[in-house]
């Protein structure tokens, strides 16, 4: 089973991680600019974390055989920050960055004015920089707010069609299929998705633009609930095929549109290449 997490916060992650994610299959990942638990009180630790994930993630993935790619924004949650706008204005020299697969994560948190802000400059700087965009849908009130992060997008000159909704459930799943976005569930203990959940998703609305990931982070999360829910497809009757689209080639589709996803360094599923060293403390 090949493996392409779309959504995962490898920075808050270990090395343990990755040598498991290698074990159980993952080959590639992107992860999104976040929040990182606590407010930034500067700007500038912004551009400390983007260099980060443009530079040290990528070579500590690469030590365990998988192929990292980010998305950069200014979040929805600190988009409220007036100490962090600034960011908004600098972005433009991050996304011309090869690694940078699209926007994200950009929408809203607490739908304020500040946000719808944030959302629009960053949905038209997609489009600038010809990037698809990853949108997290609110946690809270999730119909209304997917609803209004729609009727944003649609006033914008990103397509539907270049847009990842992402964080999506059994309530907000319909309304996102309908506007032509791409699919995105987040599989994470106790909140958001569970795998049996989402293979009854999959049963009713298909595997069509359809992205599962695990969104594992600071918070309780597991980096391996891509794998379980690929087990789940296949015990609820999924063919190898469909599971392989959606662990993989749905990922491959949607990121392929910012003309940037490398994956000629990807190891084939139980390989691990020799020149690849496991890092050890400060090695």
């Amino acid at each position: 089973m090949r493996i392409f997490d779309p959504h995962i916060h490898m920075t808050s992650r270990t090395t343990d991680d990755y040598q498991a994610m290698h074990a159980a299959g993952v080959r590639a990942v992107v992860e999104p600019a976040f929040w990182l638990g606590q407010p930034r009180t500067s700007p500038a630790s912004f551009y400390d974390y983007f260099d980060a994930l443009l530079g040290w993630e990528p070579f500590r993935a690469a030590q365990f055989g998988i192929v990292h790619h980010c998305t950069l924004a200014l979040n929805p949650k600190e988009a409220n920050d007036p100490r962090c706008i600034e960011v908004l204005e600098e972005l433009p020299r991050y996304l011309v960055k090869d690694s940078v697969v699209a926007v994200g994560e950009i929408g809203y948190d607490s739908m304020t004015p500040a946000e719808d802000v944030a959302l629009t400059t960053q949905l038209q700087l997609a489009a600038d920089h010809g990037l698809p965009a990853l949108v997290h849908t609110p946690h809270r009130d999730k119909l209304t707010g997917l609803h209004r992060t729609v009727d944003v997008i649609r006033e914008s000159a990103l397509p539907t069609e270049r847009v990842l909704l992402d964080h999506l459930n059994e309530t907000t799943v319909k309304a996102a299929k309908d506007a032509g976005c791409w699919l995105g569930f987040s599989v994470y203990p106790d909140t958001k998705m569970d795998e049996e959940r989402m293979v009854a998703i999959l049963k009713e609305y298909g595997p069509e633009k359809v992205l599962v990931n695990s969104a594992a982070d600071w918070g309780r999360s597991d980096p391996l609930k891509t794998r379980k829910t690929g087990e789940a497809m296949l015990r609820a009757g999924f063919t190898d095929d469909e599971v392989d689209r959606v662990l993989w080639r749905n990922p491959v589709a949607f990121y392929g549109l910012s003309g940037r996803l490398d994956l000629e360094r990807v190891q084939p599923t139980g390989s691990l290449h020799e020149g690849n060293s496991i890092l050890r403390g400060g090695e």
